[in-house]
């Protein structure tokens, strides 16, 4: 009987255990299943604002990886279809270089006579460039061509082409070349909407670092608005720790559509080397260069007429505002775009065509990337109530070209080169449009001018009379005088004295 017993333990035992198998297996083949079901009943991704905005309803979501093999994804497929739209554009100038050290030196011309003739030699540079129109239409960066007197743009493939130089923009750090392929279609890289661009979006930058070949590196957005990087008068920079190294210049910034992000264009170092921090110029700065150069030939650039400060925390506290955002009008321009929709100093631009603003560049650089005659609205905070103005962009008053008067005569000038400073000129030459008076812009070899003043002050007054344009300096240098009072701008620094003649 006990036998028995012990017996009948001993098959409860290994029937719970059995069970308990059978159930643990069963628990491992449905919890994949379960799994699966509980994501199929997942409410779809809401879109974020951004792209309810511009209508991008099909924008990915934007997720950490949740497994194993989402870790072990590749950017092979990506990198295969963009990199044959990336370019190596190699460039060479003739350099003039003196055979003696003393071949300026009068006296020793005049003692040894005429020195050896100077050698030419020829310098190299090389960048990258990405093609943007099927029919060889290539963007790079100003400063890769800048003085260079040919062209050679070397495709992914190895195929070799000379190029011709379509623009080149130094105030956005871009230029546009052209490549003939008889006809044969070339890959392209769309343009992205960077407005859609978020700090931690993956990015690639691809192009040929220190000439090793093309090199594919990757990273995140790190910064979508820099704009105290100067590299640029219109600083508004994508910021990426992707490496980006001497040779990347020109390159393509591509997000994980295979869209191009930017154009990379500078990196901070103190080693000459990559530290995590590149800047690309936004797509939608590249896309306003390409029309304008293929399409018009060169830049016409909109402006607002206006002058701004930032919004300090003191500033956003006074104005109800609980962060610092947004611009302070502090100058209208008569009879600019900004004065014509009814803006006036005080009022607080916070937003552009829906997009906030924190400076100065960057209203100016988002009013950049249209043409003239197009509209934007500024969202203007104004008595404390939030308005929305429609401003009718336009290119700075002035001609395209300026006029030059050489002056001449018993004068202080005498031999300068000078131009009424417009609003255009003033933009075209990076200054502030703002300013008024002549500026001098050549100078005679030898002349008398060279005693006084140099190319690029500005003349802002003669003999206590103001100087706003050419009729005024014409009358201010027709008085027969030998005494000279002259106050002149040098860099933004006021020189001013007194001179007999």
């Amino acid at each position: 009987m006990m036998q028995n017993k012990l017996m009948t333990r001993h098959v409860s035992k290994f029937l719970f255990a059995a069970i308990f198998a059978v159930l643990a297996l069963l628990a491992v083949v449905v919890s994949p299943l379960f799994a699966v079901g509980q994501q199929a009943e997942q409410p779809a991704p809401t879109q974020t604002s951004s792209e309810r905005a511009h209508g991008n309803a099909f924008a990915p979501e934007r997720r950490v990886p949740q497994s194993q093999s989402e870790i072990q994804l590749s950017y092979a497929p990506l990198v295969q279809q963009v990199s044959p739209a990336v370019v190596n554009v190699y460039t060479s100038r003739v350099v003039r270089e003196s055979a003696s050290p003393f071949a300026n030196d009068p006296i020793f011309r005049q003692f040894f006579g005429a020195t050896p003739q100077a050698r030419e030699r020829v310098q190299n540079s090389l960048g990258s460039g990405v093609i943007v129109s099927e029919d060889g239409v290539i963007v790079t960066n100003s400063h890769v061509v800048k003085d260079a007197d040919q062209f050679l743009v070397v495709l992914s493939d190895r195929r070799e082409y000379e190029a011709e130089l379509v623009l080149s923009d130094e105030r956005t750090d871009l230029a546009v070349l052209r490549i003939d392929t008889d006809g044969d279609p070339l890959p392209t890289v769309d343009y992205a909407d960077t407005r859609d661009t978020q700090v931690g979006d993956i990015v690639l930058a691809i192009g040929n670092p220190f000439g090793v070949g093309q090199t594919v590196t990757t990273g995140i957005i790190s910064a979508t608005a820099r704009t105290d990087v100067g590299v640029s008068d219109y600083s508004f920079f994508l910021q990426t720790d992707a490496a980006v190294n001497p040779g990347n210049s020109g390159g393509a910034l591509i997000n994980s559509r295979g869209e191009l992000v930017g154009v990379n264009t500078a990196i901070f170092s103190r080693s000459g080397g990559s530290n995590g921090i590149g800047f690309a110029i936004p797509a939608e700065m590249v896309r306003r260069v390409v029309d304008a150069a293929v399409n018009e030939g060169m830049i016409v650039r909109p402006w607002l007429g206006l002058k701004a400060q930032s919004v300090s925390y003191d500033i956003a506290q006074a104005q109800g505002l609980d962060r610092p955002v947004g611009v302070m009008v502090t100058e209208v321009f008569k009879g600019g775009p900004a004065d014509e929709a009814g803006l006036s100093r005080g009022d607080l631009v916070t937003m552009i065509d829906g997009r906030e603003v924190f400076d100065e560049r960057g209203l100016k650089f988002l009013a950049a990337t249209r043409s003239p005659g197009e509209k934007s609205e500024l969202t203007l905070l104004r008595g404390g109530n939030f308005e929305t103005v429609e401003v009718e962009l336009a290119p700075p008053p002035g001609a395209t070209e300026a006029e030059l008067e050489l002056l001449e005569g018993r004068n202080p000038f005498s031999g300068a080169e000078v131009a009424e400073l417009s609003p255009r000129l003033a933009e075209e030459l990076g200054r502030d449009p703002f300013e008024t008076g002549v500026l001098v812009t050549r100078i005679r070899r030898g002349a008398y001018a060279w005693r006084v003043v140099r190319p690029g002050d500005l003349i802002v007054s003669v003999n206590n009379k103001q100087i706003e344009g050419l009729s005024d300096l014409d009358k201010a240098l027709a008085e027969e005088t030998s005494t000279w009072a002259i106050e002149l701008d040098r860099n933004g620094r006021r020189i001013s004295g007194t001179l007999r003649l």
